[in-house]
């Protein structure tokens, strides 16, 4: 029987799309499996993401991640979009099945999914506080509250982007879900089972920044995790730490969605080790930074 050279394609669109990870892992949990998969990291302007979806149509594509600034702009070209990325808003994976091209959001699945495996932790109801008001915290509220989550209190800056996202998500989701704003250093109640930094603060390379937050008064249960995965130990996770709190990084939601999209794509149960070192083995040059100033001590 002749042998078949042709490889299954996946891709990321993006841009900047440069220094995105994902390829990282799941080239290296297509090696471990043997499959001859590869995943392609291309840089699509805004103006050309309708071409490129032809494209992945026409060559047969198998599937795709979307980044930066494509997740809301390709709802209009997919032909169907699952539920929960309906109410997300954005679509981050795409999977095929035929010719018809199914848009999914697998960041907050991949981050109930660490909590579950990682942490140990079942969402329904856990009372939650999110940090920002951007793409993964909108992902990552939407998940929580369909998980049965008690109770989300979202906090951030922009106090209209904020309070809009709260109010929308708790009417979609009939889930309580509050606003409160962040102005200065933050008190965290001491309420809380779940605090999650799901903005941007710490990602490298300005890895010396920190969420300014006052944990004085928290439950030495409470899990403290963060959405950034480069590095994998945060400055916040570092004075979470020191503080005698639980931690859970960012390369777990990483990791895990990518184990989602790997399962979609694939059909294959996909090798979390392997996926997780090859990343730690990008990130961990750049890992090693020295420690923030805490904003408040405990």
């Amino acid at each position: 029987m002749p042998k078949d050279f042709t490889a299954s394609l996946v891709a990321c669109l993006g841009d900047p799309v440069r220094e995105n990870p994902t390829g990282v892992m799941q080239e290296a949990a297509f090696r471990a499996l043997g499959l001859n998969w590869r995943y392609l990291t291309i840089e699509v302007p805004a103006p050309k993401l309708r071409d490129a979806l032809i494209g992945l149509r026409a060559l047969g594509i198998a599937g795709a991640n979307l980044t930066i600034p494509h997740k809301v702009t390709v709802l209009k070209y997919l032909d169907e979009i699952t539920h929960d990325a309906a109410l997300i808003g954005a679509v981050n994976t795409i999977r095929r099945e035929g010719d018809r091209l199914i848009g999914e959001n697998t960041d907050g699945k991949g981050f109930l999914r660490g909590l579950k495996v990682d942490a140990g932790i079942d969402p329904h109801g856990v009372r939650t506080l999110v940090l920002g008001a951007g793409g993964a915290a909108r992902a990552i509220v939407t998940e929580l509250a369909l998980a049965g989550a008690a109770d989300i209190l979202v906090v951030n800056r922009s106090i209209d982007r904020g309070r809009h996202m709260a109010e929308e998500l708790s009417r979609k989701t009939k889930t309580r879900i509050r606003f409160e704003s962040w102005q200065g250093i933050y008190k965290v109640p001491a309420d809380l089972d779940l605090l999650v930094n799901a903005t941007s603060i710490g990602l490298y390379p300005d890895v010396g920044n920190i969420p300014a937050l006052d944990l004085d008064d928290v439950s030495p249960k409470m899990l403290v995790t963060d959405a950034v995965p480069n590095p994998p130990e945060t400055a916040l996770l570092r004075r979470a730490a020191a503080l005698g709190l639980p931690v859970l990084d960012g390369l777990s939601m990483l990791v895990h969605q990518g184990v989602i999209g790997f399962r979609m794509w694939t059909g294959q149960d996909a090798p979390e080790s392997v996926m997780k070192k090859a990343l730690l083995d990008a990130f961990m040059p750049d890992a090693f930074m020295p420690e923030a100033a805490p904003a408040s001590s405990r």
